[in-house]
């Protein structure tokens, strides 16, 4: 898993409060294991019209946030089944950090397994982000996970706070794989003793 240490990016605005995982990436795309190739159906309801022509309303087909690292969204993101299909798709389309006001608890958790960020801010800072999201090509925001702060391009500043467990972990690149590896010299360890004292096993 990648590091996340901080991003300077666009930040695209999805004030819809409620978006379910199934809004996220549809099932339709549920069929493979792999963690690419996924991008595509990113919002697919959403982004393409039933023709499959890009719908031109929808936030992420527009110019300025084809390229958006970071998603400023309603209340409880990622509600629904707990398909990890969700963080999978956003992280292949180059969406970073997602920043609500609450987010679904598994969804919440999927994040942290797959190298996204997950922020939670209070309804007044996020109204603040929604407002610097909306600027377009000037929407570019700064998430520092070693300050913990999001600058905007005002110079604004909103803090947050995270569990200094799970911090640790993105800072460092850690998934649950990795965080086992770093025992791998106690377990290389209990392996040979268990070995030498049960050679019949």
């Amino acid at each position: 898993m990648e590091k996340f240490t901080k991003i300077t990016g666009v930040a695209a605005p999805m004030p819809i409060v409620n978006v379910d995982t199934d809004m996220i990436i549809p099932k339709d795309y549920l069929k493979t294991i792999k963690r690419t190739g996924l991008g595509k159906g990113l919002f697919a309801e959403m982004r393409y019209l039933d023709d499959g022509a890009e719908n031109p309303d929808f936030v992420l087909n527009k110019p300025a946030y084809r390229k958006a690292q970071i998603l400023v969204a309603g209340d409880n993101f990622g509600c629904g089944s707990s398909r990890e299909h969700a963080p999978w798709a956003l992280l292949d389309f180059g969406i970073h950090c997602v920043i609500s006001t609450s987010f679904a608890d598994i969804f919440y958790n999927n994040c942290f397994k797959n190298g996204i960020l997950p922020v939670v801010v209070s309804p007044e800072d996020l109204e603040k982000l929604m407002d610097d999201a909306s600027r377009g090509a000037n929407a570019t925001l700064t998430v520092d996970l070693e300050a913990m702060e999001i600058r905007g391009p005002d110079g604004g500043v909103v803090k947050f706070d995270l569990d200094e467990f799970r911090r640790h972990c993105l800072l460092n690149g850690l998934d649950d794989i990795g965080l086992t590896l770093q025992k791998s010299k106690s377990i290389d360890n209990f392996e040979k003793s268990y070995a030498e004292s049960r050679p019949w096993a």
